[in-house]
């Protein structure tokens, strides 16, 4: 009888420390206090679901490749996989189709183009100033190699229609003043530097 007693004053003890806890947090008298620290801790928990995603979306988004994707460079207007001369990657010119560190034809550091993966200035092919490639790291006017403006490249520092050596039209750079499709000299599929377009350059034209 005594520990009947007990029990039922225990029982009735642990009721009322419910409710009073109930009653501090706003929780009314007849809610299921397990059932409701269930329920927030299944919510919470959605809610840290719900950041992780978001957080490896927004990793996923930075990294994806297609940020960092090749940019191929054809012969004439071509758009075979054989016929590719280089690729951009990172600002890394590669041979061919290629993505291997041996395969690095030039590089691109700034306003520089250097020779295979080199950083050294003795390696440096050119140096691009306002649209005026130089030799080397010089930036005498005496060393201008050519001229780009407005999709047009000249001979060294010239601005003659004379002196021009080609034009960029959609992607797709033309002999001299030409618009025709037999006069291509390379296509590039995507958008490019200024100095991304001299390593192609040089590449296409030196290289290949």
């Amino acid at each position: 009888m005594i520990l009947k007693r007990l029990h039922e004053n225990i029982l009735s003890w642990k009721k009322h420390k419910n409710h009073i806890f109930a009653s501090a947090y706003g929780i009314e008298k007849n809610e299921p206090l397990i059932s409701t620290y269930i329920q927030n801790k299944i919510r919470r928990r959605h809610q840290h679901m719900k950041l992780f995603i978001s957080i490896l979306f927004l990793l996923f988004a930075l990294y994806s490749p297609s940020i960092h994707a090749q940019i191929k460079i054809y012969k004439g207007s071509s758009n075979f996989s054989g016929d590719v001369i280089c690729n951009l990657n990172k600002d890394k010119i590669y041979k061919k189709n290629s993505s291997f560190s041996g395969d690095v034809i030039c590089n691109i550091q700034g306003n520089k183009i250097y020779r295979n993966n080199s950083t050294f200035s003795g390696d440096i092919i050119y140096q691009v100033i306002d649209g005026k490639v130089y030799q080397g790291n010089s930036s005498f006017s005496g060393d201008i190699l050519m001229r780009i403006s407005e999709g047009k490249i000249y001979k060294e520092n010239s601005s003659f229609s004379g002196d021009m050596i080609a034009n960029i039209q959609d992607g797709k750079v033309y002999k001299e003043h030409s618009s025709f499709s037999g006069d291509v000299l390379f296509t590039i599929h995507g958008e490019v530097t200024l100095e991304e377009f001299v390593a192609i350059w040089y590449t296409t034209k030196y290289i290949y």
